[in-house]
Protein backbone atom coordinates (compact mmCIF):
# COMPACT_ATOMS: atom_id res chain seq x y z
CA UNK A 1 0.00 0.00 0.00
CA UNK A 2 2.87 2.16 0.80
CA UNK A 3 5.14 1.09 -1.46
CA UNK A 4 5.25 4.62 -3.57
CA UNK A 5 7.09 5.51 -0.47
CA UNK A 6 9.81 3.98 -1.98
CA UNK A 7 9.79 5.85 -5.53
CA UNK A 8 12.63 7.91 -6.14
CA UNK A 9 10.36 10.84 -5.81
CA UNK A 10 8.90 10.51 -2.49
CA UNK A 11 12.06 9.35 -0.94
CA UNK A 12 14.08 12.91 -2.39
CA UNK A 13 11.06 14.71 -1.02
CA UNK A 14 11.02 12.69 2.11
CA UNK A 15 14.57 13.79 2.78
CA UNK A 16 14.04 16.82 1.45
CA UNK A 17 11.04 17.46 4.60
CA UNK A 18 13.27 15.96 7.32
CA UNK A 19 16.04 18.15 6.68
CA UNK A 20 14.00 21.45 6.65
CA UNK A 21 12.31 20.58 10.26
CA UNK A 22 15.66 20.81 12.07
CA UNK A 23 16.86 24.14 9.98
CA UNK A 24 14.04 25.82 10.31
CA UNK A 25 13.23 25.10 13.90
CA UNK A 26 16.78 26.20 14.83
CA UNK A 27 15.89 29.50 12.83
CA UNK A 28 13.27 30.09 14.77
CA UNK A 29 15.46 29.65 17.99
CA UNK A 30 18.19 32.13 16.40
CA UNK A 31 15.08 34.67 15.84
CA UNK A 32 13.72 34.40 19.79
CA UNK A 33 17.77 34.50 20.83
CA UNK A 34 17.65 37.97 18.79
CA UNK A 35 14.54 39.55 20.17
CA UNK A 36 15.56 38.14 23.69
CA UNK A 37 18.93 40.23 23.17
CA UNK A 38 16.67 43.20 22.15
CA UNK A 39 14.67 42.77 25.13
CA UNK A 40 18.06 42.75 27.45
CA UNK A 41 19.87 45.70 26.01
CA UNK A 42 16.56 47.84 26.01
CA UNK A 43 16.32 47.22 29.53
CA UNK A 44 19.76 47.51 29.93
CA UNK A 45 19.43 50.92 28.64
CA UNK A 46 16.22 52.32 30.90
CA UNK A 47 18.42 51.50 33.67
CA UNK A 48 21.56 53.52 33.13
CA UNK A 49 19.40 56.33 31.78
CA UNK A 50 17.51 55.93 34.99
CA UNK A 51 20.13 56.37 37.00
CA UNK A 52 21.85 59.29 39.00
CA UNK A 53 24.63 61.08 38.01
CA UNK A 54 27.77 60.45 39.19
CA UNK A 55 31.25 62.15 38.81
CA UNK A 56 32.78 60.95 35.41
CA UNK A 57 35.94 59.97 36.92
CA UNK A 58 33.99 57.17 38.67
CA UNK A 59 33.34 55.28 35.58
CA UNK A 60 36.17 56.21 33.26
CA UNK A 61 39.82 57.50 33.30
CA UNK A 62 42.72 58.16 30.93
CA UNK A 63 43.51 54.66 31.66
CA UNK A 64 40.54 52.74 31.91
CA UNK A 65 37.85 52.48 29.68
CA UNK A 66 33.92 52.81 30.88
CA UNK A 67 32.33 49.23 31.14
CA UNK A 68 30.12 48.27 28.71
CA UNK A 69 27.07 48.17 31.36
CA UNK A 70 27.64 52.24 32.12
CA UNK A 71 26.96 52.71 28.18
CA UNK A 72 24.17 55.79 28.48
CA UNK A 73 24.87 56.12 32.54
CA UNK A 74 24.84 60.01 33.78
CA UNK A 75 27.63 61.30 34.47
CA UNK A 76 28.95 64.84 35.87
CA UNK A 77 32.25 66.92 35.25
CA UNK A 78 33.11 70.38 36.49
CA UNK A 79 36.40 72.20 34.42
CA UNK A 80 36.61 74.96 31.73
CA UNK A 81 36.19 74.04 27.95
CA UNK A 82 39.12 74.29 25.87
CA UNK A 83 37.83 76.11 22.74
CA UNK A 84 41.10 76.29 20.87
CA UNK A 85 40.90 72.35 20.59
CA UNK A 86 37.40 72.12 19.41
CA UNK A 87 36.51 70.12 16.03
CA UNK A 88 33.26 69.16 14.70
CA UNK A 89 32.48 65.37 13.54
CA UNK A 90 31.72 64.84 10.40
CA UNK A 91 28.17 63.51 8.68
CA UNK A 92 26.46 63.20 11.53
CA UNK A 93 22.24 63.06 11.39
CA UNK A 94 19.87 65.68 13.20
CA UNK A 95 17.67 64.31 15.66
CA UNK A 96 15.16 64.10 13.13
CA UNK A 97 17.17 62.08 10.89
CA UNK A 98 16.34 64.20 7.87
CA UNK A 99 19.73 66.13 7.91
CA UNK A 100 23.33 65.82 8.08
CA UNK A 101 25.35 67.94 9.64
CA UNK A 102 27.79 67.80 12.08
CA UNK A 103 28.50 67.12 15.93
CA UNK A 104 30.60 69.32 18.25
CA UNK A 105 33.14 68.25 20.15
CA UNK A 106 34.46 70.05 22.52
CA UNK A 107 37.34 68.93 25.35
CA UNK A 108 36.01 70.19 29.21
CA UNK A 109 39.72 70.64 31.11
CA UNK A 110 39.32 69.18 34.52
CA UNK A 111 41.17 70.96 37.71
CA UNK A 112 43.45 68.04 37.32
CA UNK A 113 44.49 69.12 33.89
CA UNK A 114 42.66 66.08 32.43
CA UNK A 115 40.30 66.79 29.85
CA UNK A 116 37.02 64.74 29.19
CA UNK A 117 35.58 65.29 25.54
CA UNK A 118 32.03 66.81 25.57
CA UNK A 119 29.97 66.16 22.63
CA UNK A 120 27.78 69.43 22.83
CA UNK A 121 24.89 68.88 20.21
CA UNK A 122 24.31 68.83 16.51
CA UNK A 123 24.60 71.97 13.87
CA UNK A 124 23.60 71.92 10.24
CA UNK A 125 26.37 72.04 7.38
CA UNK A 126 26.82 74.99 5.43
CA UNK A 127 26.97 74.64 2.03
CA UNK A 128 30.70 74.30 0.88
CA UNK A 129 31.34 71.00 3.10
CA UNK A 130 34.91 72.16 3.40
CA UNK A 131 34.38 75.14 5.04
CA UNK A 132 34.37 74.89 9.59
CA UNK A 133 30.20 75.28 10.38
CA UNK A 134 28.45 77.77 12.52
CA UNK A 135 29.08 76.40 16.03
CA UNK A 136 27.42 77.98 19.28
CA UNK A 137 30.46 79.56 21.33
CA UNK A 138 31.40 77.50 24.39
CA UNK A 139 30.11 79.03 27.69
CA UNK A 140 33.31 80.74 29.70
CA UNK A 141 34.36 80.03 33.11
CA UNK A 142 34.11 77.38 34.97
CA UNK A 143 31.12 75.43 34.13
CA UNK A 144 29.40 71.53 35.76
CA UNK A 145 27.68 69.62 33.00
CA UNK A 146 25.58 66.48 32.61
CA UNK A 147 25.74 63.88 29.92
CA UNK A 148 25.15 60.54 29.00
CA UNK A 149 28.44 58.52 28.84
CA UNK A 150 29.48 56.14 25.77
CA UNK A 151 32.89 54.57 24.65
CA UNK A 152 34.97 55.66 22.13
CA UNK A 153 34.00 55.68 18.49
CA UNK A 154 35.86 52.84 16.48
CA UNK A 155 35.73 52.14 12.62
CA UNK A 156 34.93 48.54 13.69
CA UNK A 157 32.23 50.08 16.38
CA UNK A 158 30.82 52.61 14.01
CA UNK A 159 31.63 50.89 10.05
CA UNK A 160 32.64 54.52 9.21
CA UNK A 161 35.83 54.41 7.42
CA UNK A 162 38.54 56.91 8.36
CA UNK A 163 40.19 58.72 5.51
CA UNK A 164 42.69 61.24 5.24
CA UNK A 165 43.07 64.59 4.02
CA UNK A 166 39.89 66.16 5.94
CA UNK A 167 39.65 70.15 6.22
CA UNK A 168 41.25 71.88 9.56
CA UNK A 169 39.43 70.80 12.59
CA UNK A 170 37.56 68.13 11.35
CA UNK A 171 36.89 64.38 12.37
CA UNK A 172 35.28 61.38 11.77
CA UNK A 173 35.09 59.87 14.92
CA UNK A 174 34.82 60.60 18.47
CA UNK A 175 37.64 59.08 19.78
CA UNK A 176 39.22 60.22 23.22
CA UNK A 177 42.92 58.87 22.94
CA UNK A 178 42.92 60.41 19.18
CA UNK A 179 42.24 63.40 20.72
CA UNK A 180 44.23 63.52 23.45
CA UNK A 181 47.17 63.23 20.68
CA UNK A 182 45.82 66.54 18.99
CA UNK A 183 45.31 68.58 21.95
CA UNK A 184 48.79 67.52 24.22
CA UNK A 185 46.87 66.85 27.34
CA UNK A 186 45.74 63.35 28.82
CA UNK A 187 42.22 62.57 28.11
CA UNK A 188 39.50 60.58 30.00
CA UNK A 189 38.37 57.62 27.84
CA UNK A 190 34.97 57.83 26.31
CA UNK A 191 32.95 61.26 26.09
CA UNK A 192 29.81 62.53 26.90
CA UNK A 193 26.57 63.03 25.30
CA UNK A 194 25.83 66.89 26.77
CA UNK A 195 22.11 66.98 28.77
CA UNK A 196 22.74 70.08 30.70
CA UNK A 197 25.03 72.87 32.06
CA UNK A 198 25.77 75.05 34.82
CA UNK A 199 25.29 78.00 35.01
CA UNK A 200 22.67 77.44 32.11
CA UNK A 201 23.85 79.22 28.51
CA UNK A 202 21.18 81.17 27.10
CA UNK A 203 19.52 79.34 24.65
CA UNK A 204 20.97 80.75 21.65
CA UNK A 205 24.22 79.57 22.71
CA UNK A 206 23.32 75.83 22.27
CA UNK A 207 23.64 73.48 19.73
CA UNK A 208 20.66 70.74 19.02
CA UNK A 209 20.95 68.39 21.92
CA UNK A 210 21.31 64.76 21.10
CA UNK A 211 18.02 62.73 21.80
CA UNK A 212 18.33 60.08 24.56
CA UNK A 213 18.67 56.38 22.35
CA UNK A 214 15.37 54.56 21.31
CA UNK A 215 14.63 51.76 24.08
CA UNK A 216 11.09 50.72 23.63
CA UNK A 217 11.35 49.20 20.30
CA UNK A 218 12.04 45.29 20.11
CA UNK A 219 11.39 44.66 16.38
CA UNK A 220 9.47 41.97 14.76
CA UNK A 221 12.31 39.40 15.87
CA UNK A 222 9.63 37.92 17.98
CA UNK A 223 6.77 37.37 15.06
CA UNK A 224 9.62 35.87 12.70
CA UNK A 225 10.89 32.84 15.44
CA UNK A 226 6.98 32.42 15.40
CA UNK A 227 6.31 32.12 11.46
CA UNK A 228 9.37 29.86 11.17
CA UNK A 229 7.86 27.68 13.91
CA UNK A 230 4.60 27.32 12.12
CA UNK A 231 6.40 26.69 8.86
CA UNK A 232 8.51 23.96 10.72
CA UNK A 233 5.31 22.45 11.75
CA UNK A 234 3.85 22.64 8.39
CA UNK A 235 6.68 20.57 6.50
CA UNK A 236 5.28 17.39 8.30
CA UNK A 237 1.52 18.04 8.17
CA UNK A 238 2.10 18.89 4.52
CA UNK A 239 3.93 15.53 3.71
CA UNK A 240 1.26 13.59 5.38
CA UNK A 241 -1.63 15.59 3.05
CA UNK A 242 0.01 14.30 0.33
CA UNK A 243 0.74 10.97 1.12
CA UNK A 244 -3.24 10.81 1.66
CA UNK A 245 -4.21 11.88 -1.78
CA UNK A 246 -1.40 9.76 -3.14
CA UNK A 247 -3.76 7.22 -1.50
CA UNK A 248 -6.63 8.32 -2.72
CA UNK A 249 -5.66 8.82 -6.38
CA UNK A 250 -4.29 5.21 -6.39
CA UNK A 251 -7.59 3.98 -4.53
CA UNK A 252 -10.07 5.27 -7.65
CA UNK A 253 -7.14 4.54 -10.06
CA UNK A 254 -7.60 1.04 -8.62
CA UNK A 255 -11.61 1.39 -8.87
CA UNK A 256 -11.63 2.30 -12.39
CA UNK A 257 -9.92 -0.57 -12.89
CA UNK A 258 -6.82 0.86 -14.28
CA UNK A 259 -4.62 -0.69 -13.22
CA UNK A 260 -1.66 1.14 -10.88
CA UNK A 261 0.34 2.73 -13.86
CA UNK A 262 -3.02 4.40 -14.51
CA UNK A 263 -4.57 7.63 -13.70
CA UNK A 264 -2.12 9.72 -11.14
CA UNK A 265 -1.13 6.59 -9.51
CA UNK A 266 3.01 6.49 -9.19
CA UNK A 267 2.71 10.85 -9.80
CA UNK A 268 5.69 12.15 -7.93
CA UNK A 269 4.09 14.55 -5.30
CA UNK A 270 3.77 18.29 -5.95
CA UNK A 271 6.32 20.37 -4.10
CA UNK A 272 4.01 23.28 -4.51
CA UNK A 273 -0.24 23.07 -3.99
CA UNK A 274 -1.27 22.17 -7.57
CA UNK A 275 2.27 21.66 -9.16
CA UNK A 276 2.28 18.34 -11.18
CA UNK A 277 3.99 15.59 -11.26
CA UNK A 278 6.58 13.28 -12.83
CA UNK A 279 5.69 9.67 -13.46
CA UNK A 280 7.96 6.93 -12.24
Amino acid sequence: MYRFLLSRQWVILTLLALALVPVMTELGFWQLHRHQARVAHNEATAASLAADPVPVAELTGTARPPADEDRYRPVTATGTYDSAHEVVVRRRTAADGREIGYFVLTPLVREDGSAVLVNRGWVPAPGDQTTYPEVPKAPGGTVTVTGRLLPDETTASTGIKVRGGLPDRQVMLINSEQRAREIGRPVLHGYLELTGTRPQPPAGRLAQQIPEPDHSGVGAHLAYAVQWWLFTAAVPVGWVVLVRRELRDRARAARDGDGPSAGTAGRAPALAAGAPGTAD
